[in-house]
């Protein structure tokens, strides 16, 4: 089940982004502080009292001149408010009611999606008066906050989190394995599907950015169902001229939240790009399994002076969060290697639902320690105590310890090297959560 979407929406400088930062603060949600993964920050995970939701910063509604000036507004704000579960309409309380902001919510008026009025910049109980002149938006009762200052987010996000639609049991079957196909525009998603299907399913073209929407088709090989989720490629949000593209990256984002394993693409003549590590960040921060699919290999010039090991090899050293990920060299367009794709993603999705017995990963944690026993802080040592699986899908470890502030992430990776050394996880990450537990007396 994929995570409501909270899309921020305004004119540009009334404080949209200090909000996004702001929430983020906020956030309560178990976060993986390992170095080296790539956050995109037009996006952004977040709880509130429970609700999980993905909050999206739209970048301001800009306003060019001329006649285009409606025409732009209507154009982002509609696929706002076609996108996103409900939006957060920004406006600023210092300057009041602007034409811009009547524009936008003349359009947001006409949306079947909730929007909650946030007036930013309500920093003393002196300035809650301005709030009221904002009824004139005609959008329900505004909600005054100062976004800098964190004042009144948690009534704005309760607001918020209200307006969310019922959440509705998913029915699927419990061997499906779904798919979604990531990457940057143009890197043969679409085609990639395509010949996995062995028919035109999916319009194929070369120019960026055709495929909008996420298509779900389901197909079965080997007596495994699949679910194959298409998504529309992102890009740099700089190079997001069409607004358009820019939503479209929301599609993607439920995408991946509605998928067990991802093909995340990389094209293999344009080599690993900065935004094929924040479209894969976002995949591994949302636990999910991956396989790193370089496509177009047939036209990879100089495969002779290099190889695929020094392709892997570079592709570890600038993507490195995913070492974990297996890598198949494969054409789309001719077909090469497609066929092993699904024999990955069977293998990755069986190996995300792994579990190991308490027992076995105590004496695991035992030799670890003997081996490379835990670091010293100040003079005080790190004592694990013990470990036990929580979850799966992707696999949750508890590790209980005396003081987790003592807990290096240099050390953990070490343990989560030791479990992928005994255990394998090919193809997913593994998450941490460090508890404080009391020693046992002697």
């Amino acid at each position: 089940m994929s995570k409501p979407i909270v899309a921020i929406v305004g004119r540009p400088n009334v404080g949209k982004s200090t909000l996004f930062n702001q929430i983020g603060k906020k956030r309560v949600s178990i976060v993986d502080d390992m170095p080296g993964v790539t956050r995109d920050r037009i996006y952004m995970d977040a709880v509130w009292l429970e609700h999980e939701f993905t909050l999206i910063d739209t970048g301001g509604i800009e306003i060019n001149s001329g006649d285009k000036i409606l025409n732009d507004i209507r154009a982002q704000a509609d696929i706002a408010m076609d996108e996103a579960d409900a939006i957060i309409f920004v406006v600023d309380g210092r300057t009041g009611v602007t034409s811009s902001d009547e524009d936008i919510a003349k359009i947001l008026r006409t949306s079947p999606k909730p929007v909650v009025v946030a007036v930013n910049k309500i920093d003393n109980i002196q300035q809650e008066v301005d709030v009221y002149e904002f009824y004139n938006l005609g959008l329900g009762a505004p909600i005054g906050i100062s976004a800098s200052n964190a004042l009144n987010l948690g009534d704005l996000l309760d607001e918020v989190v209200e307006k969310f639609p019922k959440t509705e049991v998913e029915v699927r079957d419990e061997d499906e394995i779904r798919i979604a196909v990531i990457g940057r525009p143009n890197v043969g998603k679409s085609s990639l599907v395509n010949a996995l299907l062995g028919e035109e399913r999916v319009i194929v073209s070369d120019i960026p950015g055709t495929t909008r929407d996420a298509i779900d088709t389901h197909f079965f090989k080997d007596g495994t169902k699949f679910t194959l989720i298409d998504t529309a490629g992102m890009r740099k949000k700089s190079k997001i001229d069409a607004p358009v593209e820019r939503y479209s990256v929301m599609r993607s984002l439920r995408a991946i939240d509605r998928a067990d394993v991802v093909l995340m693409l990389i094209e293999a003549p344009a080599g690993i790009m900065e935004q094929d590590k924040k479209i894969a960040g976002y995949a591994h921060d949302s636990g999910k399994g991956c396989v790193i699919v370089v496509n177009k290999w047939d036209i990879f010039p100089n495969k002779h002076d290099r190889s695929t090991n020094r392709f892997t090899d570079e592709l570890r050293d600038r993507i490195g969060f995913l070492q974990y990920a297996p890598v198949l060299y494969a054409s789309a367009l001719t077909g090469q290697r497609v066929d092993r794709v699904t024999d990955l993603v069977k293998f990755v999705a069986e190996q995300q639902s792994m579990r190991i017995q308490t027992s076995v990963l105590n004496e695991l944690i035992r030799d670890a320690i003997a081996v490379n026993p835990p670091p010293t802080k100040k003079g005080k040592q790190l004592k694990i105590l013990f470990m036990t699986q929580a979850d799966i899908c992707p696999p949750r470890f508890v590790i209980f310890v005396n003081n987790p502030e003592l807990m290096h992430f240099s050390y953990l990776r070490f343990i989560e090297n030791k479990l992928r050394e005994s255990y394998g996880f090919e193809g997913t990450p593994i998450k941490f959560v460090i508890r404080k537990r009391d020693e046992p007396n002697d």
